[in-house]
């Protein structure tokens, strides 16, 4: 006969595990009742605010300090064709700066984003802790818990791929800046770094919009199915309203 495995755990030990569902019960609920509604009507004034409704989108355009060149001439050909051989040197243009005005917007929307992320783990912590022991009878709660938390990670996901492909930004912008400053007389280079700009300023905006309806998704979710997610097996239980 098989015999039973048993974890022995002290209880100074459960103790601490026991403190730390205690107080996690505690965030989710200032979470909850207090910080999303709070993060909702702060979201819905920001993107109502003028530094997200910009109607021309040129007045975001950073000015390039990047000289551009007289047109060749005979003589300039013959000493390109010298400086080639040489060492290639450092464009002339000087120091370029970020474009200030997108900068201070995504100052607003990463933390936006991270703080999201943030509370998307909380939620997924303690529905997964809420979660009880597997065995036969009435398991409808449970299910109601893993699709709350399944629909929650995909939600966090999808932020954090925002997050990524806001920072793929940066890069592309800067790839496009270099090639601007080395390739002085191609225009289009130019044209591309406005172009980069104006497409973070309207993927930022989509963004923040994503955070605020997201954060609506949550609470709703959570409020309609409040009584399954924390007492999924319907026991007489304490819940936390």
């Amino acid at each position: 006969m098989a015999k039973a495995c048993t974890l022995k755990i002290s209880p100074a030990n459960k103790g601490k595990v026991d403190g730390f569902c205690t107080n996690l019960n505690n965030q989710v609920q200032g979470f909850l009742s207090e910080f999303i509604p709070e993060k909702i009507q702060h979201l819905d004034n920001l993107l109502k605010s003028d530094v997200f409704n910009v109607k021309d989108l040129t007045s975001l355009h950073a000015e390039l300090n990047i000289p551009i060149p007289d047109p060749p001439t005979p003589e300039a050909e013959d000493t390109k064709m010298e400086t080639d051989k040489e060492e290639k040197k450092a464009p002339k243009c000087g120091f370029l700066k970020e474009n200030e005005k997108l900068q201070k917007i995504l100052n607003i929307v990463l933390p936006e984003i991270r703080t999201f992320r943030e509370g998307c783990a909380l939620i997924i912590t303690w529905i997964s802790h809420l979660i009880p022991k597997i065995e036969d009878g009435n398991d409808f709660g449970v299910s109601v818990q893993e699709k709350v938390l399944e629909r929650v990670t995909a939600i966090k996901t999808k932020m954090e791929t925002s997050q990524t492909n806001l920072n793929k930004y940066l890069t592309e912008r800067g790839d496009a800046v270099a090639k601007a400053s080395k390739e002085t007389h191609v225009m289009d280079y130019r044209a591309l770094v406005h172009d980069k700009d104006e497409g973070a300023f309207v993927d930022l905006k989509l963004i923040l919009t994503d955070v605020r309806n997201n954060y609506v998704e949550i609470f709703d979710i959570i409020l309609k199915n409040f009584e399954k997610i924390a007492n999924p097996k319907g026991e007489d239980k304490n819940t936390m309203y």
